[in-house]
């Protein structure tokens, strides 16, 4: 895994597919949690949708994520609003 760093400027993707939810309780969050793929104009990100989102957000749905972070795990890009970020549907 490498470091973590912030979208500071809105980043847009095309939800591929959102994978089945899981509940997960630990001492820093309680709650649903999904896995999902999209697409940007660079290639392929991985996703992590926390809460609502996980409800929220479905395949198909084009999704804008602000002030939240982005790593790389295994060599693949992985996004998140995390605890301060935002996301918006634009288009569902």
């Amino acid at each position: 895994v490498g470091s973590e760093m912030c979208i500071r400027d809105s980043l847009e993707l095309l939800v591929l597919r959102r994978y089945p939810r899981r509940t997960v309780m630990s001492k820093g969050w309680t709650g649903s949690i999904a896995a999902a793929c999209g697409r940007d104009e660079t290639g392929l990100i991985g996703l992590v949708l926390w809460g609502d989102q996980v409800d929220r957000v479905r395949t198909g749905d084009i999704i804008s994520i602000r002030g939240g972070w982005c790593r790389y795990s295994h060599g693949q890009k992985v996004v998140s609003t995390g605890r301060t970020g935002n996301l918006t549907i634009l288009e569902a």
